[in-house]
């Protein structure tokens, strides 16, 4: 009995141990990362990753520079154009529920205001789709220019409207190209696919995505749009982020300038972690040949990695599915792993920065599953 178990021991040993992730290790880079970029203000950083029994959340730096407030990983964001995903998500959900159809002229799903404002300016909508909006392929010139930068910094508590956004593109000249030739990354596609949202439901774009997209039967209690709808009860409040090119505390912004379906969204990063992970396991779109159109359908003639609200990439050689958002969120999905990462830096031009620990994240996941 002795001999075998010796033999039981020996066998055991000379199997190679599978490598682990190491959060210590991960986060000592992240830790050091800003240690030599503090004027990132900070990092929140989660990684959720059930086949290697990980859900992790990490934060360094401050909630606020002026208080010196510590930030903690449960702090929710503003998470700027990752609110893209969410949109792209609910306009296939109503293409699930037989109430849309993306590939149909986006034209009558608009309000009468849109559709005048457009047309004047020569867009035929007739021709443009749902599905060019969702691509960024509808040849609509945007409303986001240097300008617009400029006016919010001299008017940081103007109370944009959508109809203002939309006015303010259709007066930014003819159309760039006819609807399906050419990616242009703008805003006003997902203005307007809110707009298609409100048609199809007859309800207020945000509160028709609360129930499209099952946040209460997904448990995302924590996140909503900013201004639109109240912050959830026992959230905690909302870090400062901020734009140091323009000198901008988002605190001080009247969130209307990003709010209408192009950005508007906020939400803790474990709450964008699980939604990414609950979009792409079938769990928000449950027919999976139309939620592999969202990472699939673009045109083939097109030298671009942007799908239908959301980028197809390779992160350490593996396929992922990501998006970013200009105030410096980074969410990524990586199929071959089952897991999710999600990085915001508070200042927006460190968003390279939060591209960098999601590669280190990425790597060690790989590593730990080899």
């Amino acid at each position: 009995m002795r001999t075998c178990l010796y033999f039981l021991l020996f066998c055991l040993s000379a199997v190679p141990a599978q490598a682990q992730f190491s959060r210590d290790r991960l986060q000592h880079f992240i830790d050091s990362v800003y240690a030599a970029h503090p004027d990132a203000t900070g990092f929140l950083v989660h990684v959720e990753a059930p086949d290697q029994q990980l859900s992790w959340s990490y934060a360094v730096g401050y909630a606020d520079r002026k208080t010196k407030q510590k930030l903690t990983a449960d702090r929710p964001v503003l998470i700027a154009s990752n609110t893209k995903p969410y949109v792209a998500a609910a306009i296939l959900r109503l293409q699930e529920q037989g109430l849309l159809d993306i590939d149909r002229p986006v034209g009558p799903l608009l309000g009468t205001k849109t559709r005048k404002s457009l047309s004047a300016a020569g867009y035929d909508l007739a021709i443009i789709t749902p599905k060019h909006l969702l691509a960024h392929t509808s040849g609509i010139r945007d409303y986001v220019d240097e300008g617009y930068f400029k006016f919010i910094g001299s008017h940081k508590q103007h109370a944009w409207t959508r109809d203002e956004q939309v006015a303010r593109a259709a007066g930014m000249g003819k159309p760039l190209a006819a609807p399906g030739d050419t990616f242009r990354y703008a805003d006003i596609n997902y203005l307007l696919l809110t707009e298609v949202i409100e048609h199809c439901t007859r309800k207020p774009f945000y509160q028709a995505m609360r129930r499209l997209l099952n946040y209460d039967k997904l448990k995302l209690n924590a996140t909503w749009f900013a201004k639109l709808e109240r912050a959830p009860a026992g959230v905690a409040p909302r870090a400062h982020q901020y734009w140091d090119e323009f000198a901008w505390d988002t605190y001080d912004l009247d969130p209307s300038w990003d709010l209408y379906g192009g950005g508007g969204m906020v939400a803790t990063i474990t709450d964008m972690a699980m939604y990414f992970r609950y979009l792409f396991t079938g769990r928000v779109i449950t027919d999976p040949r139309l939620l592999a159109r969202m990472y699939t359908d673009v045109p083939p003639d097109l030298n671009i990695n942007y799908c239908l609200g959301i980028r197809k990439i390779k992160v350490s050689g593996f396929t992922a599915y990501n998006h970013g958002g200009g105030l410096g969120t980074d969410a990524i999905y990586i199929p071959g792993l089952n897991a999710t990462v999600v990085v915001a830096a508070l200042e927006a031009r460190h968003r390279p920065l939060a591209l960098e620990l999601t590669k280190e994240i990425v790597d060690q996941l790989g590593h730990a599953e080899q």
